[in-house]
């Protein structure tokens, strides 16, 4: 008798880059100098994506982030504050060209802007929210947390642009993470079931920003993905408990660090994938591809 093949929720899972950038080594690895001292002084640079994740669900095509928009290399005034041009072009080199839209990367997948349902917003930094535009009919989720930042009296200061996010037509939805009897979540306080089928649950990973989050899927005959946005650039360095050079809340990203390692403890593997983690394409390729010969074989 042939098997049954299990019936899986998603049917793929992509990465592109819209555009490629350099951080500062002290950024990435930390640094014992206080932010603008290195900012400003050092002279060591690292190559990064920027990372945008295609998740094909049943239920319809999910972005988690949006990416960079090319306007920020074309429009010298994309960046609104003189101060923040300033310190842009101290703290990263960004290379993008005008064919590096989200239209242009889903195309070259096979997919239309059109098709995307949802939109995972890690957080709301300009380099994860740079293609919302394009997807004006897709629903748009950030954390409660998050969108709170947008209260502040100057928000751009921690670059997040309130003239790229709040625009006209955008479907944004605040997640609230609610309480949950699964151990495998406990040290979290919450969760968000995208669908409902577990396939896709949104955790909260503050630190970074306040309201950063992560996305765990789990999808039959792929070891379960968890996309954790900047909560670090590099999952070696998250296991170590290494922490990047930028965060909002030191406390809150230890705690996040520690939520994702337990995680890993009780998910032995569970693939760890960073919005600005070079290795991260061809790590979720891995996965994807190990999925399709477990259909095969079954």
């Amino acid at each position: 008798m042939t098997p049954v093949k299990p019936e899986s929720p998603i049917k793929n899972a992509q990465v592109f880059s819209t555009g490629s950038g350099e951080q500062h080594e002290e950024h990435r690895f930390g640094s014992r100098l206080p932010k603008t001292l290195w900012a400003l002084t050092s002279k060591s640079w690292v190559e990064i994506p920027i990372n945008v994740f295609v998740l094909e669900h049943r239920e319809g095509l999910v972005l988690f982030d949006t990416g960079l928009s090319p306007a920020i290399a074309s429009d010298p005034n994309y960046i609104s504050s003189p101060v923040g041009r300033f310190f842009l072009r101290k703290v990263f080199r960004l290379h993008i060209g005008p064919d590096d839209t989200l239209t242009r990367h889903l195309d070259n997948l096979g997919y239309a802007v059109g098709d995307v349902r949802k939109a995972v917003i890690s957080h709301l930094h300009f380099d994860h929210i740079g293609g919302i535009s394009e997807i004006p009919q897709a629903d748009l989720l950030v954390s409660r947390a998050e969108w709170q930042q947008l209260a502040q009296p100057h928000p751009e200061h921690d670059w997040i642009l309130r003239e790229y996010i709040e625009i006209p037509g955008a479907k944004w939805q605040q997640i609230d993470f609610e309480p949950t009897d699964d151990p495998l979540f406990a040290s979290f306080g919450g969760v968000c079931d995208l669908f409902g089928d577990g396939s896709m649950v949104l955790l909260p990973t503050p630190g970074h920003t306040p309201g950063s989050m992560s996305l765990l899927v789990r999808n039959e005959g792929w070891p379960p993905l968890l996309l954790i946005g900047d909560l670090s650039y590099d999952t070696e360095l998250l296991m170590k408990g290494q922490l990047p050079g930028v965060y909002s809340d030191k406390s809150q990203l230890r705690s996040s660090f520690a939520n994702v390692r337990s995680l890993k403890e009780q998910l032995p593997d569970l693939l760890i994938l960073a919005s600005h983690d070079p290795s991260a394409a061809t790590a979720l390729a891995a996965a994807v591809s190990s999925g399709q010969q477990f259909f095969s074989a079954a």
